[in-house]
């Protein structure tokens, strides 16, 4: 068992004004100015959106996508926003296999979706914000404009991808290659391009109304409708070379951006330990973190202890069957019967429980709801019970990602971006494809009791080639689709894929209590798991639940291209006894150690007992806490 750090890395922040908490410190900062100028929490939690697509471009961009969770106040009311963009109306897995694919490209211009975060944002500021866009786009336009300091994680990045961007993506090397170069850490970069096309959007909507509103519905038309649908049109009609090793145009066409809407959803919730437990619907990995919790109710954590072999264990068990059931099971509700009612039944999970033995599975093993037969996709079948593998597994991940504390690379366990080489010099246009970018976080309270979770992400640098007129790339969120026809996560036109993004909002008596989330990918409901657990069963606060050693497993096929899965992997700080990495070892998983700060993004807020609290990472030294 770990002791619980009577010190932490910084202070659980405690106030009665605001709180913000991000991924990075100069969007809680911008956060923390809107609430100071009166905004609230929802203003402020969109200022943050925006300026970290500018300061994070490896994490999140424009043409992302975003789910939040908040509650607002004043209607007494707790609402999901999708602002995830659908599949083009020509993505049909047909059009995929005929060009011999057997999944979706994790670069290039074919796994592109309609990009959701500005319309995710711009409902969630009508709807639930009191301010006018300008009041909360200004910041991003600035830093984009006047530039910003580098953090390391972006100069590797860069770099990671640099001979791409020289030999297939000039258009990308023109913003991200100043000079032919790779940007240093620390050197202030700005991309004018993007900056531009935001000034413009404002431009067009405050001509357009003098009324906020009015403001705000023209800047939406401007995007999808006007000049940025236009320009993404426009370009991903081009041929672009992608992880395939060929040139490939995209499917994504203007009249897909017209003809999409973000949109308000009821959460989905489970109730654990005198908290409700809010989540988006099966479009996300959300609903897995209620699996888990549903699954660990018949369990005594608080006798394990925090951080031993026993509660580990326990944890990364339950977590393979929840997970086991998002492959089989997920997908976007508007098209397929997901069983969650079911998912979610004491009856169901205690049959399931009753699989986590003594030691390690190595198996895929999906349930059956309602007694319907679970089915999976081909990917999801090759790893588990076949001959190698156990070599496979015991391989380590070959999807090298970085270290957030030196910027250096990693392995896949940590969620984050990966280059898609290992770090070595690339021979051929396959060789140098880009691997996955990660995602950010945000989380704000304001003194009027509104609490909000938002988890941004996609359309990194490292998805595919920057449209020069608008300085941002398009997303790369359709490769979480798979082409075996028939299943819950089968691209179909029109269709959101199932995304791993996951914010996450508790409330308690029916009030906010609890805002948290973080990037990484299939980790984020395993490392937000183990924080809330952490903090329901350990009585650690905010900030030491972030702060002590994280773990996750590796066993379920990534959502990610190329879809790998590493049966038994379980990754773990360094941090973590040896006695119980050794334990660990013996029950027969495959234990991988990593450095001691290097698993999980976490933030967080929260209201209790009349006072507002905050935490953010120490990991990667950028995320920051702010408040007063």
């Amino acid at each position: 068992m770990t002791e619980i750090p009577e010190f932490t890395t910084r202070p659980e922040l405690a106030g009665s004004f605001g709180m913000v908490a991000s991924t990075h410190w100069l969007a809680s900062a911008a956060g923390m100015a809107v609430l100071e100028q009166g905004g609230n929490a929802f203003d402020a939690a969109v200022a943050v959106g925006f300026t970290l697509q500018v300061v994070e471009p490896h994490m999140c961009g424009p043409a992302g996508e975003v789910p939040v969770i908040g509650h607002d106040a004043r209607r007494g009311e707790t609402f999901v926003v999708c602002g995830q963009g659908i599949a083009p109306a020509a993505a049909t897995a047909e059009a995929y296999t005929d060009l011999g694919l057997d999944l979706v490209p994790g670069s290039g211009l074919l796994a592109a979706t309609v990009p959701g975060a500005f319309g995710g944002w711009l409902l969630l500021l009508r709807e639930y914000g009191t301010l006018r866009l300008r009041d909360v786009l200004s910041y991003a336009i600035g830093y984009a404009q006047d530039g910003y300091p580098l953090i390391p994680a972006i100069s590797w990045s860069i770099a990671s991808v640099a001979d791409l961007f020289r030999e297939h993506w000039q258009t990308s090397a023109e913003v991200y290659l100043p000079g032919g170069g790779v940007p240093a850490p620390g050197s202030r970069f700005a991309n004018r391009a993007l900056a531009a096309t935001y000034a413009r959007v404002l431009a067009e909507a405050e001509a357009a109304s003098s009324d906020r509103d009015g403001q705000l519905e023209a800047a939406r038309r401007a995007w999808y409708d006007g000049f940025v649908a236009e320009e993404i049109g426009k370009f991903a009609a081009t041929d672009v070379m992608d992880v395939t090793g060929e040139r490939h145009r995209g499917l994504l066409t203007s009249q897909d951006l017209s003809t999409w809407r973000a949109r308000l959803e009821t959460p989905v919730t489970y109730d654990y330990h005198g908290l409700t437990i809010a989540k988006t619907a099966p479009w996300g990995q959300g609903p897995v973190f209620l699996q888990q919790l549903a699954l660990l109710d018949g369990y005594d954590l608080a006798a394990m202890g925090p951080g031993s072999a026993d509660f580990i264990h326990t944890v990364t068990e339950a977590g393979k069957l929840a997970f086991a059931d998002r492959e089989a099971w997920y997908g976007d509700p508007a098209f397929t019967d997901v069983p969650l009612d079911d998912l979610l039944s004491t009856a169901y999970n205690g049959e399931r429980r009753k699989l986590i033995g003594e030691t390690a599975s190595m198996d895929l093993r999906p349930g059956s709801p309602a007694g319907r037969e679970p089915r999976l996709p081909g990917f999801a079948t090759q790893p588990f019970g076949g001959r190698d593998s156990g070599a496979r597994a015991k391989a380590g991940s070959g999807d090298p990602g970085i270290d957030p504390a030196t910027g250096e690379p990693l392995g896949r366990s940590t969620g984050a971006q990966s280059s898609g080489y290992g770090g070595t010099t690339p021979r051929t246009p396959r060789e140098m494809h880009p691997g996955r970018g990660d995602t950010c976080h945000i989380d704000v309270a304001d003194r009027w009791g509104n609490v909000v979770a938002a988890t941004p992400s996609g359309g990194w640098l490292q998805s595919s080639p920057v449209i020069p007129s608008l300085g941002f790339c398009l997303g790369t969120r359709g490769q979480m689709f798979t082409l075996t026809p028939g299943l819950p996560a089968t691209i179909a036109p029109g269709k959101r894929p199932r995304t791993t993004l996951t914010p996450s909002l508790a409330l308690r008596g029916g009030e906010p209590y609890l805002a948290f989330g973080t990037p990484g990918g299939d980790q984020q409901d395993q490392w937000t798991l183990g924080f809330l657990l952490n903090h329901v069963h350990f009585g650690m606060n905010l900030q030491q639940a972030i702060d002590f050693p994280a773990f996750h497993s590796a066993h379920m096929p990534s959502s990610f291209y190329p879809r790998d899965a590493y049966p038994g992997r379980l990754d773990v700080e360094s941090r973590t006894s040896g006695a119980v990495i050794g334990e660990l070892r013996r029950r027969g998983h495959d234990v991988h150690v990593q450095p001691p700060w290097s698993l999980g993004r976490i933030s967080a807020v929260a209201r209790r007992n009349g006072m507002l609290y905050a935490a953010a990472n120490p990991r990667g030294m950028q995320g920051y806490a702010a408040g007063r």
